[in-house]
């Protein structure tokens, strides 16, 4: 990167820091009863301080689902950029990564099947990565993405802007020839049975992401999508009180995704 592009990040950090808003974020805790005090406050309040990488990874959570995090829901129908083709409907069709991915490569990615649920011949946002954020503050106010400041607030705007420039990375990397996790279970094991166990339960049957009927476990997702759960694992869920783990590794997340790829899938 150039010198000019490390400028350009660095003064837009400074704007993002300083202009970060005092107020809590708009999670809807109505819809959850099991949260803490302590877990409530850590999900509406925001550090007076905010790191790049806190930054960052709110804006991974905002490219998973802006709508949750807002709280001003997704505007009236189908995004108007969205394809006629495609197979999402309302809310869905809104989130950055139903056209863009999990993997941000597109149509150029896993999303580039024709016979997927998600393909929409959209590209990603790969071309982004390392630029100035600040183009891609316009870009999601320009006419196609018609994200202006009454959908999007401008902390989001400037906050998802930082993820796709700097959060970035390339889940191809990661993943073998079959689309599995290429890291050490064994060293991923450690790392999961101390941290991801609290919350999914050692088994990674805690957590229902599917109905009772059609269950759908950490270790389902880790088998079917491990590009999502690299996305997930570095920056949080929205609306969750999963922590972002943007800080750590890739590798220490693959070889936690190898490991969760073992878990039972039903």
């Amino acid at each position: 990167m150039s010198v000019r592009s490390v400028l350009h990040v660095i003064a837009f950090l400074v704007l993002v820091i300083l202009g970060a808003p005092a107020h809590a974020q708009n999670v809807d805790l109505g819809k959850y009863s099991d949260f803490t005090p302590f877990q409530e406050r850590w999900l509406t309040t925001e550090p007076r301080d905010p790191s790049a990488e806190w930054l960052t990874a709110y804006g991974g959570r905002l490219y998973d689902n802006w709508m949750e995090l807002v709280g001003r829901g997704a505007p009236r129908g189908e995004h108007p950029a969205y394809p006629a083709t495609g197979k999402a409907k309302g809310p869905n069709t809104w989130r950055c990564k139903e056209c863009h991915g999990w993997d941000y490569n597109g149509r150029d990615g896993a999303y580039g099947d024709t016979s997927s649920s998600h393909y929409t011949g959209i590209k990603g946002i790969r071309a982004y990565a390392g630029g100035d954020p600040r183009e891609v503050v316009g870009i999601l106010r320009d006419e196609t993405h018609g994200l202006d400041e009454h959908i999007l607030p401008k902390y989001a705007a400037e906050r998802l802007a930082l993820f796709v420039t700097r959060g970035q990375i390339r889940p191809e990397e990661y993943l073998t020839s079959d689309g599995s996790p290429n890291g050490d279970p064994q060293k991923g094991r450690a790392v999961y049975q101390n941290l991801c166990a609290v919350c999914h339960g050692y088994d990674g049957k805690s957590i229902n992401f599917g109905s009772d009927t059609e269950p759908e476990y950490l270790g389902t997702v880790a088998e079917e999508n491990p590009a999502e759960l690299l996305h997930k694992a570095r920056n949080g869920n929205p609306g969750s009180i999963m922590p972002a783990q943007i800080w750590v590794d890739i590798e220490t997340l693959v070889d936690v995704a190898a490991y969760a790829r073992t878990l039972p899938k039903e």
